[in-house]
């Protein structure tokens, strides 16, 4: 989906918004959503500027960490799972609250400096979609948005 140009006295700025899903395959798990995000960006043809992620769910979430050791995002998801557990007498009747609470500690939207057509990423640097209720079929919703 493109929005459109937004005037800006003697420029005109084009914001580009992309969706793409992804199906998560267990309950818990961080998928490297990264080349998605590029693709989004490649679409968007702004060369710099910022691009926006976000995950329009509430037991779902997007960070950034390492993804050159698959034990990183392992050992994300434990160290959650200790500080958050599954079952705890939590009120919210679905069953599902250590999700709601994950999701709101790791967060909802990342935010990426775009320089020269490229993500401004460290070398170890990937995009982690978080899932914690799944397995699912889950939006991410890439916005870039040009320097001015």
């Amino acid at each position: 989906m493109k929005l459109p140009a937004a005037s800006c006295g003697k420029c005109a700025l084009q914001n580009s918004t992309m969706i793409f899903t992804i199906n998560t395959r267990s309950q818990f798990e961080m998928v490297d959503i990264t080349d998605g995000v590029r693709s989004a960006l490649r679409k968007s043809n702004i060369l710099n500027g910022v691009c926006h992620v976000f995950v329009p769910h509430t037991t779902a979430a997007v960070t950034i960490n390492e993804n050159a050791d698959p034990d990183v995002p392992r050992d994300i998801l434990t160290v959650l799972d200790k500080l958050i557990p599954l079952s705890n007498n939590y009120r919210h009747s679905e069953g599902n609250s250590a999700a709601h609470v994950k999701a709101s500690l790791i967060g909802a939207s990342e935010t990426i400096l775009v320089e020269e057509g490229e993500l401004a990423l460290g070398t170890w640097q990937s995009i982690f979609f978080c899932e914690f209720d799944g397995p699912r079929t889950r939006r991410v919703m890439v916005s870039v948005i040009p320097a001015a």
